[in-house]
């Protein structure tokens, strides 16, 4: 038998215990369950488990997972785009809710174009590069607080983005390396909160979400003000 429906109670009470420590009450915290290469059967199952959000990396597979699913259950889905998206592929993402992983002007226009040409608003968040790593996509933010011309290019970038009219800017994403101690992803999520705040006071944007932490570290991005957590291998098992 399978045991997803274990693995989701046990994440749900993990979510809980960190947003208790860090007196955040459990509904500010949308749990994504990342559903890539897991069969439509198995989705279907955590749904009934009561998960309502589930992320893909590819459009391709989602394409073709996401109607599956649909005929397998009755509860309506939210799905999020959590991986790389190339700005050929953005116009055929209207398949999903919300884009987590916009990591350039390029893919936030051409994701503009297709949601007036199909007239639909379309959630976004924008991918950071806090923590420098080569292997990271999203937009370079290390040193940001004492870089101005890494600080202008940022501002700049997220001002346009905020400016397209069937987008709506969500928040900030991004992905932490990864450590044997979540604990050292800490000051990462920490680095994102503040750039958040930042480019809300300078900006005047809402920015109400924080997409980060993942199976290792969700805990510690919880306590650190993640609205958003995107766990896989914690729900599903190994790929």
């Amino acid at each position: 038998m399978s045991d997803i429906k274990e693995h989701v109670a046990a994440v749900e009470a993990r979510i809980s215990a960190a947003c208790q420590r860090a007196n955040r009450p459990r509904d500010s915290v949308t749990l994504i369950a990342i559903s890539k290469t897991k069969p439509p059967e198995a989705v279907a199952e955590a749904a009934a488990a009561g998960v309502l959000h589930f992320g893909e990396n590819r459009v391709e597979e989602a394409s073709v997972k996401i109607p599956l699913v649909a005929a397998l259950t009755q509860v309506p889905l939210t799905w999020h785009m959590v991986g790389h998206l190339q700005s050929r592929k953005a116009r055929d993402a209207g398949i999903f809710d919300c884009i987590h992983s916009v990591d350039s002007l390029k893919v936030a226009r051409r994701l503009d174009e297709m949601c007036r040409q199909n007239g639909r608003r379309l959630s976004i968040f924008l991918e950071i590069n806090i923590s420098g790593e080569e292997s990271k996509q999203g937009f370079p933010a290390v040193g940001w607080h004492e870089t101005a011309e890494v600080r202008q290019s940022l501002w700049q970038t997220c001002a346009a983005i905020a400016q397209f009219e069937c987008l709506e800017l969500k928040g900030l994403m991004t992905m932490a390396p990864f450590y044997p101690d979540p604990e050292q992803t800490r000051p990462v999520f920490r680095a994102l909160a503040a750039l958040r705040e930042a480019l809300r006071s300078d900006l005047g944007l809402p920015l109400p979400h924080l997409s980060m932490g993942m199976t290792n570290d969700f805990e510690v991005a919880v306590e650190e003000g993640a609205t958003h957590v995107r766990i896989g291998r914690a729900i599903f098992g190994e790929r």
